[in-house]
């Protein structure tokens, strides 16, 4: 479908044809008439399928609409975009400009981890839309700095994610501030139990949209599993670099610490490497995220809580240097590759202890993952190894909420 078949404005639509986009996405297609005509959705997306587009053009097309029948200029947020991370606000922020570039409608982001009275600013110049984390807003609320009383539509962008970082409590006292009367919106990686019991009480009626099989990965994602001892992990990593001349490797590690620490004996190696996570201040993150997607940047180690939101279409490679906990956060790492069409390969390295780990993922995907090795770094047979210990779900919300609030 063409997006000039959807009755977007025509400004919409310059701006659509400016950045080279004229055919419609599944997920697009699916979710903007639903959404123009007001009605509440229920999305489940892969990343990299153009679902930010999905809900803020036709999101932009009916506060255009209202501004052109409306008596007197409308003040005041009326549409709210929560997210999970700085960095997926920031994605959504800068295609929201993109899109209302030949608009007046303005978008705000607002995060924590820099200064408040900034934001506060910003927003007193006018705020249409508003793209925020649940901490910081709430921040923005008890200082009386956002008026949210013209709240029309609600958006939950990575709903899986916020849910894993334990932000419900974060979002039931928001919610209990917000317009009853709402269009409300909820975009998904993942869709399970959980999502579907948050929805019952977000959402009223809402249209199911699914444009894959539930919790399928990225078709053209080639993945591939290596059994490797936990202490050749890190030289197996920069070999594959070194030796294929990888030259944009996105990582991922369970913790900060690992992050640190493999970024470090990268570079050891030979290679530029940053670690990326929630402890690194927001101008660190900002310039390790830019110096990665220029190309001065080889690789960047990161923790799953702060890559959602890193969007490169011409991403390649993915390294899995350690199983997640979650077994949903498996399907978003390997999603960072292969996006808007792209083909892109994610590897993980698995030691025999994680093993369990491995199994909980194919669980999800309802497939089995191809294990094999990698020559001459075979996995020692005749090693005594420690099981890796299990860590609940439950337990990952409660670290997540208590480090990761904004």
């Amino acid at each position: 479908m063409q997006f000039s078949q959807l009755g977007l404005d025509p400004r919409l639509l310059q701006a659509l044809a400016e950045n080279n986009y004229h055919e419609t996405t599944p997920i697009q297609a699916a979710a903007i008439p639903e959404i123009l005509q007001g009605q509440d959705v229920l999305a489940g997306a892969q990343t990299g399928t153009g679902k930010t587009a999905a809900f803020i053009l036709p999101v932009l097309q009916r506060l255009l609409q209202q501004d052109e029948n409306a008596l007197a200029p409308v003040v005041g947020v009326r549409a709210l975009v929560l997210v999970p991370t700085r960095e997926l606000a920031q994605q959504v922020h800068k295609n929201a400009k993109k899109y209302a570039k030949h608009t007046e409608l303005k978008a705000v982001q607002v995060y924590g981890g820099v200064r408040i009275d900034q934001q506060i600013s910003t927003i007193k110049q006018g705020a249409d839309i508003l793209i925020a984390t649940p901490g910081r807003l709430l921040d923005l609320i008890f200082k009386k700095a956002v008026d949210l009383r013209p709240l029309q539509t609600l958006i939950f962008d990575e709903a899986d994610r916020m849910l894993d970082m334990g932000f419900a409590d974060e979002i039931k006292n928001i919610l209990r501030r917000l317009p009853a009367q709402r269009q409300s919106l909820l975009f998904s990686a993942t869709l399970d139990n959980s999502i579907f019991n948050f929805s019952k009480n977000l959402l009223n009626k809402p249209k199911l949209i699914e444009v894959a099989a539930r919790n399928a990965t990225a078709e053209q994602v080639q993945q591939i599993v290596y059994n490797v001892d936990n202490e050749r992990k890190r030289a197996l990593t920069a070999y594959m670099i070194g030796s294929k001349n990888w030259q944009q490797v996105l990582i991922f590690t369970r913790t900060k610490q690992s992050a640190d620490e493999l970024a470090a004996e990268l570079q050891k190696d030979g290679l530029s490497a940053q670690s990326f996570h929630a402890d690194k201040t927001q101008y660190m993150r900002e310039t390790a995220l830019a110096e990665f997607k220029s190309g001065a940047l080889r690789v960047l180690v990161a923790t799953d809580v702060a890559a959602r939101g890193i969007d490169i279409s011409q991403l390649k490679y993915v390294i899995n240097y350690e199983l997640p906990y979650v077994a949903e956060d498996y399907i978003h790492r390997i999603g960072r590759t292969g996006r808007a069409g792209e083909s892109g390969l994610a590897i993980s390295l698995m030691d025999e202890s994680e093993n369990y780990l491995l199994e909980e993922i194919e669980a999800l995907l309802d497939t089995k993952l191809n294990q094999q090795w990698y020559e001459g770094f075979e996995p020692d047979l005749n090693k005594e190894r420690e099981p890796l210990q299990k860590n609940s779900k439950a337990a990952q919300k409660r670290r997540f909420k208590q480090r990761h609030k904004k």
